[in-house]
C-alpha cells in the first residue's frame, strides 16, 4: 500500500512531466516491481574451465581485441 503523502507527492511531480516522461516513470516503476534475474553461480562457470582449446582461446581473444575494444564516437 502506498503511503498517502508519497502518493500525493508522486502525482504532483508526475503532473509536471511530459507524457513521454510519465511513461518512462511508469516503466521504471514496473522494472522495480519485477524480480531481479538470477545469474549463473561461480561453480557453474568453473565447470567450463579448461574446455576451450588454446586455439579457440586465441581466436576468442583476437575477436575481443578487434571488435570490442574500439570506441566509435559516432555510434551514439
Amino acid at each position: 500500500m502506498i503511503e498517502e503523502n508519497i502518493k500525493t507527492e508522486l502525482l504532483e511531480r508526475m503532473d509536471k512531466l511530459t507524457p513521454t516522461m510519465q511513461k518512462c516513470v511508469v516503466e521504471y516503476a514496473q522494472s522495480l516491481a519485477e524480480p531481479s534475474p538470477q545469474g549463473t553461480s561461480g561453480a557453474e562457470f568453473l565447470k567450463l574451465a579448461g574446455t576451450m582449446t588454446p586455439e579457440e582461446a586465441k581466436e576468442f581473444l583476437q575477436a575481443i581485441e578487434e571488435d570490442c575494444e574500439r570506441i566509435d564516437p559516432h555510434e551514439w
